[in-house]
């Protein structure tokens, strides 16, 4: 738990005490970050333990639970493999949801692998159950990382260091897009390259259901966002 909040913090994650993460260590026990506690600064006696209905637990703990850890319980309680949650502000990925601009699809194999696609869930008021409701409106069962409108990102998975990886894959890949831009275009995968990575993605053991359309070219139908921020020909 500290190693990761050291992490996050070391990368420009999360400022100040922003951001959050936990792991689910029982069937009614969690493991979370404090509130007011800088993540770059975590120490083992800090972390609380909260049950499945946000109870803090550890009543000797003079730290507090995070008032987000509602997000978290929603998640692990909507999926049985999601064992932990990360939550921060990625700044290049939460430029993306500032804009309210979805992620694009199709473009970049390891994003696609590792992250797939990641859904926009609309702004809701942190610390409030609206925002997870708001996240799990947008999930299926593929999803591992969704964008929080003009608020940050959340990422899960079965184990801490894997929602931990999906953080830093998804903020190197909005930076690439970012990047991407001052060259003026983009070259998106074809219908039969982006099935293909699919396959491929499936042997890995990562199956994702976005392959029964993606030679329909149904994938990237939702980059329209991104693609309109490249300059416009013909317009000065």
């Amino acid at each position: 738990m500290c190693d990761i909040g050291h992490r996050i913090w070391h990368r420009g994650y999360c400022a100040g005490n922003e951001g959050n993460h936990s792991v689910r260590i029982s069937e009614d026990r969690v493991l979370c970050t404090p509130t007011g506690v800088s993540k770059g600064f975590l120490t083992p006696d800090q972390i609380t333990i909260v049950d499945m209905d946000g109870n803090q637990v550890d009543k000797k703990n003079k730290m507090k639970r995070t008032s987000e850890v509602l997000l978290h319980l929603q998640l692990y309680k909507s999926r049985a493999d999601i064992r932990s949650v990360v939550h921060s502000h990625p700044p290049h990925a939460t430029a993306f949801a500032m804009a309210n601009i979805p992620i694009p699809e199709g473009i970049h194999p390891e994003a696609e692998v590792f992250l797939g696609r990641v859904p926009m869930a609309a702004y809701t008021t942190p610390s409030y159950k609206e925002l997870g409701e708001s996240v799990i409106a947008v999930m299926n069962e593929d999803t591992n990382t969704v964008m929080l409108g003009n608020h940050g990102a959340v990422c899960f998975d079965s184990t801490m260091m894997g929602a931990y990886y999906k953080l830093e894959i998804l903020d190197a890949y909005c930076r690439i897009l970012l990047l991407t831009l001052s060259l003026g275009r983009v070259n998106q995968l074809t219908p039969r390259e982006m099935y293909d990575l699919l396959e491929v993605k499936a042997k890995f053991g990562m199956p994702d259901a976005r392959i029964k359309t993606a030679l329909d070219g149904g994938v990237g139908r939702d980059n329209r966002g991104y693609l309109m921020a490249f300059p416009q020909k013909g317009k000065k």
